[in-house]
């Protein structure tokens, strides 16, 4: 069963924080990876951060994205969920996406397990050029993620990719098949929609962008979605979004168990949109 959140449960920040976790539910399993003579460093989540630099999202979103990242990282209640661990580490790689051959790694995979290394994170972050690209392919994301764990020097109990983006899928394979592969690998997909924009038709945005996130992109063991609908609210959303991965948990309030059924968003919306702008 899949799991999601609304932008209703941003608040839960303070809890995890605190220590106070009665109100967030952990989720009903959590993977474990241990492998036989596996001789790699434990840390207790491996972090994909893949991030939407596509056209549709303008320069000041993707300054303010940037920003987000950068200090949720270095957060003290991020320093505080990370220490409440069992391992106290986390090991975290950052890269930029747009069409379904450009992707770009901008932070390799780094090991966090304090105030340093959290500090050297969010300076890597924050000192590299932002960029914009052409297309959206969520499906080229999870598929340029996936091996990205078998190259992480670091051995995680958990494995999670975490995707931003303002759109849907556009380009590249159909966004589900990505999305059943990686579950497959026991891999957890939590999604960050960005409506900060009333949808334009220039810049293919869709309503409902939320549910499409929760029926077609998200998946595996406590993931959820946490929406963005308000730009004042975008740092904080991603704050509590990364409280939530590191913590290995999801908010009580507000969840709505999503069944196997026919998704509310069509999953090939954004297909049938460029096919219906430009016939190919």
């Amino acid at each position: 069963m899949r799991w999601c959140v609304s932008i209703g449960a941003v608040l839960v920040a303070g809890a995890i924080a605190g220590g106070d976790v009665t109100s967030i539910a952990a989720p009903n399993t959590v993977r474990e990876l241990a492998q036989t003579g596996d001789s790699r460093p434990t840390v207790d989540v491996e972090l994909i951060l893949a991030v939407d630099v596509s056209y549709s999202m303008d320069m000041d979103e993707l300054a303010i994205q940037r920003e987000g990242y950068a200090q949720a990282i270095q957060s003290k209640e991020f320093l505080q969920a990370l220490k409440a661990l069992p391992n106290g580490k986390v090991a975290v790689t950052y890269f930029e996406w747009a069409a379904s051959n450009d992707q770009k790694i901008i932070i390799p995979w780094r090991l966090i397990d304090g105030p340093e290394t959290a500090d050297a994170v969010a300076d890597e972050i924050m000192k590299t050029p932002v960029r914009r690209a052409s297309r959206t392919s969520i499906s080229g994301a999870i598929y340029f993620a996936m091996p990205l764990f078998d190259q992480d020097p670091y051995h995680g109990l958990r494995r999670v990719i975490d995707i931003s983006g303002d759109g849907p899928n556009n380009n590249g394979s159909p966004v589900t098949g990505a999305r059943d592969e990686a579950l497959s690998k026991g891999i957890t997909i939590n999604g960050l929609p960005i409506m900060v924009k009333e949808p334009s038709y220039s810049t293919m945005d869709i309503d409902n962008l939320d549910y499409y996130y929760e029926d077609c992109v998200t998946g595996g063991p406590g993931s959820f979605v946490v929406s963005i609908k308000d730009r004042e609210k975008f740092k904080e959303a991603i704050r509590t979004k990364l409280l939530l991965e590191v913590a290995g948990r999801t908010p009580e309030r507000r969840i709505v168990p999503v069944a196997e059924k026919e998704p509310r968003v069509s999953c090939l919306v954004g297909e049938k949109i460029w096919q219906d702008r430009w016939g190919r």
